[in-house]
């Protein structure tokens, strides 16, 4: 893996390339071969002491990506590292099922050994569909949608954008503000 280690307000001093490193290529294990990815990692320091760590793998079937804001810059990796490692197997389980299913046992991950956590049990039954809801999509402004979403008290709302008829969402994001997706 090639690393690509960007510091904002924040000089990357060799322990922390290194830390970050030995970190995300213990995630190396679960592929049967080293894949041949661009890690780009993203380290921030905010006024408040607080550290932001994202990590992007982009793979050919598979984009891996995490982020972390912590007060201790090694903790947040630690805990990117643990995030990037359940996606991996969340990954590795559904396509190990869609090759099951097809009777083709061959897998894009090394097997992992017998003393992988019950963990991946558990986020199998995290793909099931528990609740299905069919609404109409009336036709409104980002403005109204954010008041439709906080009225309704939840993080993101579907709508039809009135402009330009196409389905988009709004979110709201972690630091309390509103973010837009609009579909092509």
């Amino acid at each position: 893996m090639n690393y690509n280690i960007r510091g904002e307000n924040i000089e990357v001093t060799p322990a922390i390339r290194e830390y970050v490193e030995k970190k995300i290529a213990k995630l190396e294990k679960y592929f049967t071969e080293t894949p041949n990815a661009n890690v780009h990692v993203n380290l921030k320091t905010y006024n408040n002491n607080r550290s932001k760590v994202e990590v992007t793998i982009p793979m050919p079937n598979l984009v891996l990506r995490a982020e972390e804001d912590h007060e201790d810059m090694y903790a947040a990796i630690d805990l990117i590292t643990d995030k990037l490692e359940r996606q991996i197997r969340k990954h590795k389980t559904k396509v190990n099922r869609k090759f099951r299913e097809k009777g083709n046992m061959t897998a894009v991950f090394a097997q992992l050994d017998d003393k992988e956590p019950p963990a991946a049990e558990e986020e199998e039954n995290d793909l099931e569909v528990v609740r299905q809801k069919s609404f109409d999509l009336k036709p409104m402004d980002s403005e109204e949608a954010i008041l439709q979403m906080n009225m309704l008290g939840h993080s993101f709302y579907v709508f039809t954008n009135a402009e330009t008829s196409l389905t988009n969402v709004v979110y709201k994001r972690k630091d309390g503000r509103y973010g837009l997706i609009e579909a092509q």
